[in-house]
């Protein structure tokens, strides 16, 4: 339910205190060199008690195996009177292994229909409370076992999830076997009768508490009749009909707080509620539209009453529920927490409105109405940063969720609100954040590592995580045996790894080693942290030190055993990114050839090209492109299948991403430096699809797409590529030298510099004669002698036949592809000149499919007096001179077919 970033990606170019509370965060340097004259049997029991305390259930349980005397300990009812199951799979077996040290259990959270099932095998017949989540498939029948088996219940609380499958009947049976009931909060139901209400109202008479929240149907009339009730809520309820509460809830004699946010209230009920109850102390009405839009609507005039609004200061309204104001601003929940005296009516109203307001801004970070900006900069995160610090575990774990949630704009794309996220670091947060993280309570590991992870994408947030040691703590956790704390610090380590001055730090902390030992830990079932250990590898996979690293510590198994076994396509995607970017350091390790020497990768990656997803056709497509550089690599692709995958991926990818056409033609580049496989690509069809992205108007896809046709058209072995395969390398490679790779020689250092202007003159110059020659295999020095000594149509006729690329008539250009030619006439190559005449002759000669579009676009673009200076240059070569005539005289002719 709770929003969530898509983790950011870091590409590599083709060539996401005291004692340590918890034991894998603490710092080594806090305990002796050596335990040798330490003997820890000898603590006094109290004080192993209490150690046993700040641990969780199972470092607990492996600290009481140590010896006899400490199991004993282990076993005390003080440490058994709660009991958090959320990170445990908890079914009837492993609550009966538990129930003997359940006697005194008095407190239950867990996660989930199956954990539910299992609470009666505890045998907890002292239970006090319950909360739990994730509750959609928990059935009437299952909680009201529960509360059949424990009739000392004061709390039942189910959410924030919608419980779909829960009715009336479940709850009729709650009011019916739990007479001490106090507090009762339960959301998503689809209805709550009068029944059901009535019969809480009669055999719960302590119920002080209750919330039905995002509700479709509640009876507003039986809630009347509750008169035990002091704090209401139905935030987020349906179908309220707001003038029958206005009418009847204002005579609730002990009613004090009523919670009525993100619901369609208007202002006459806010109105009569706050006028005529004699007991409402504090009203909550956050993003409710209808009482916001009305601008006329004024709080002052009901003294002695609060109401908490979105256009209310929210601070100075809490403030005003004290005495002593003077020293309450944006602190006020925090001095109220140190107040030396205590006034056990007033902390009753503090504690419920901490829950209150941090479930009603989780929800709206969720729902990310607009127009909330301003509240957000203003108050919203200062509010969420103060509940976090609350002594209620619950109100903290979601205020974490609520800073995790509410910078998020756009999951997909990585995408958060800058300003929202450098509020909270300028408030102070990611200190906060940082040290709920190194809690023992492993729910607040989990959702305060979950904020760190989306704030972090934030540049400037990363920068102030890592500096304040955020990256020893993530790493950490993720080491912890907790799944879900664990995959919150991989993605906080996935989205600090995308900044280049954090991978090292990373690796320092024992990063790279955690995140691979992730991958084995949970290789089966862990989606979710498989996607992010294994994307955090692959940014880190980026860096060429790190790369190494993340080879020794196991990781290209690790990768490649999640390319070959894993289904998930997010897991899949992200370990083909990880592969691929190994494999690009080839000229500076061995990564590429140990990836391609790991037994079933090279399988793996030519299958997961013919994924349905196409991140993952993507990733795999690179990896394989990076993996061919290497020549046993190129082979062995080749073997498993490689050559017919990429032809597929490139004939199914005309209308994909340009990451995608671009990687898809790479790798068939890669592959085409072998002569062999030079003649299998154009075996399996891979001409068409090449020359189809050769054309692209994205430079990477163009380009790659002519790399890959200058090695099939120029291979002397490869005779089955036609005369249009070999035309459209030749153009694309007269783009790429007609003078732009200039321009690429200015990056880097001069050495760099003069290193790739070497390297770029060699290639242009291996370019140019492979564009003469393929253009002198349309000349005839007869009849090119014939028609530069004559104008006669004939001749220019004869020179046009032979000329012919009969499929180069069905290419229909743009205005910008007609321009490019055009203006390469003017190129002081000859060559260029030459090719550059020939390929407009392709597009005019009359019959051709689009000889008229491309006639009308030369007009457009002055061609012609482009064409009559270089038919008449001096310097410029005989087939130059004579192909600008032929497209001269086609010029004309359709000029005249058109007015005609």
């Amino acid at each position: 339910m709770n929003r969530r970033v898509r983790r950011k990606v870091a590409k590599k170019n083709k060539e996401k205190v005291g004692l340590p509370s918890n034991p894998e965060i603490g710092d080594a340097g806090l305990c002796p060199d050596s335990n040798d004259d330490i003997d820890w049997t000898s603590l006094p029991d109290d004080t192993v008690i209490q150690l046993f305390s700040c641990l969780n259930y199972r470092d607990r349980a492996s600290l009481s195996s140590t010896c006899k005397t400490w199991r004993v300990l282990g076993l005390s009812s003080c440490l058994w009177t709660s009991l958090d199951l959320r990170a445990h799979k908890c079914d009837p077996g492993m609550a009966v292994s538990l129930a003997s040290r359940c006697l005194n259990l008095q407190k239950i959270r867990f996660r989930g229909a199956e954990s539910a099932d299992a609470i009666i095998h505890l045998q907890a017949r002292n239970l006090r409370e319950i909360s739990g989540d994730y509750c959609r498939k928990i059935t009437d029948a299952t909680l009201s076992m529960i509360v059949a088996r424990h009739e000392a219940l004061e709390t039942v609380q189910l959410g924030p999830d919608f419980c779909e499958r829960i009715s009336s009947d479940a709850i009729k049976a709650i009011a019916f076997c739990c007479p001490k009931l106090k507090k009762l909060r339960l959301s998503g139901l689809r209805d709550v009768s009068a029944d059901v209400i009535n019969a809480l109202a009669k055999h719960c008479l302590n119920l002080i508490d209750i919330g039905f929240l995002d509700c479709l149907n509640v009876d507003e009339v039986a809630l009347g009749n509750v008169v035990s009730v002091r704090f209401l809520s139905v935030a987020g309820t349906s179908n309220m009909k707001w003038g029958v509460v206005s009418h009847l809830w204002h005579k609730l004699p002990k009613l004090i707080g009523l919670d009525v946010s993100r619901t369609d209230i208007g202002p006459s009920a806010v109105s009569r509620l706050l006028s005529l109850s004699t007991s409402l102390k504090v009203l909550c009405a956050m993003n409710c539209p209808l009482l916001e839009e009305d601008s006329t609507f004024s709080t002052n005039k009901y003294k002695g009453k609060l109401l908490l609004a979105l256009f209310t200061d929210i601070f100075k309204g809490l403030a005003s529920l004290f005495a002593d104001t003077t020293k309450m601003g944006k602190n006020v929940l925090l001095d109220w927490r140190n107040l030396n005296t205590t006034d056990k009516n007033l902390d009753e109203i503090m504690n419920w409105l901490e829950w209150i307001l941090s479930h009603t801004l989780v929800r709206t970070a969720e729902s990310n109405p607009q127009g909330l900006d301003d509240f957000w900069l203003k108050q919203g995160a200062t509010i969420l940063l103060s509940l976090m610090q609350s002594s209620q575990e619950e109100v903290q774990e979601r205020a974490a969720t609520g800073l995790a949630t509410f910078v998020v704009i756009d999951d997909e794309n990585a995408s958060i609100d800058c300003g929202r996220a450098e509020a909270v670091m300028r408030d102070g947060g990611i200190c906060l954040l940082l040290n709920l993280a190194k809690s023992w309570r492993e729910g607040l590991q989990s959702e305060a590592a979950k904020a760190i992870a989306n704030l972090s994408v934030n540049a400037n947030v990363a920068k102030a995580v890592a500096e304040e040691g955020g990256i020893e703590i993530l790493a950490g956790l993720a080491r912890s045996m907790n799944r879900l704390v664990a995959e919150e610090a991989a993605g906080g380590l996935w989205n600090l790894s995308v900044g280049e001055e954090h991978k090292g730090a990373i690796a320092e902390a024992g990063g790279v080693k955690a995140l691979v030992d992730l991958i084995f830990k949970w290789s089966s079932g862990g989606d979710g942290v498989l996607e992010r250990a294994a994307g955090a590898l692959a940014n880190l996979a980026a860096d060429d030190k790190c790369s190494m690293e993340v080879a020794l510590a196991g990781g290209v198994h690790a990768l490649v055993m999640l390319a070959r076994n894993c289904k998930f396509e997010g897991v899949q995607e992200q370990a083909a990114r990880a592969l691929a970017n190994l494999a690009a350091h080839g000229d500076s390790n061995t990564n590429n050839a140990a990836v391609g020497q790991e037994a079933g990768a090279l399988e793996a990656l030519v299958q997961l090209t013919r994924s349905l997803h196409e991140g993952v056709r993507q990733e795999a497509a690179g990896a394989l492109w990076n993996l061919s550089f290497d020549d046993r690599n190129r082979e062995a692709i080749a073997a498993a299948g490689g050559v017919e995958a990429l032809v597929d991926l490139a004939q199914s990818c005309a209308n994909a991403s340009p990451g995608l056409q671009e990687r898809a033609a790479g790798a068939l580049w890669g592959l085409s430096v072998s002569e062999a496989n030079s003649i299998a690509i154009g075996r399996e069809g891979g001409v068409a699809p090449l020359i189809a992205l050769a054309r692209s108007e994205a430079e990477d896809v163009h380009e790659t797409a002519a790399g890959a046709l200058w090695n099939l058209a120029f291979n002397p072995g490869n005779a089955l590529l036609s005369k249009m395969a070999r035309f459209m390398a030749a153009l694309a490679l007269a783009y790429m030298f007609d003078g732009r790779m200039d321009e690429f020689t200015l990056v880097g250092t001069s050495t760099e510099s003069t290193s790739k202007n070497v390297n770029l003159d060699g290639a242009r110059r291996m370019a140019l004669k492979h564009i003469e020659a393929f253009v002198l295999t349309f000349s005839d020095p007869q009849a090119f002698s014939t028609a530069a000594a004559s104008s006669a149509p004939a001749a220019l006729a004869q020179v046009t036949e032979r000329a012919r690329i009969q499929e180069a008539g069905h290419l229909r250009c743009s205005g910008a592809e007609i321009g490019r030619f055009v203006a390469m006439l003017r190129n002081p190559s000859s060559i260029l000149k030459a090719c550059a005449a020939f390929a407009l002759l392709q597009f005019t000669i009359p019959g051709g499919r689009h000889a008229l579009h491309h006639a009308s676009l030369m007009q457009s673009a002055g061609a012609a007096r482009v064409l009559r200076a270089a038919a008449a240059a001096a310097t410029a070569p005989l087939e130059a001179k004579i192909f600008a005539r032929i497209v001269l005289r086609n010029l004309e002719y359709h000029h005249i077919e058109s007015s005609i």
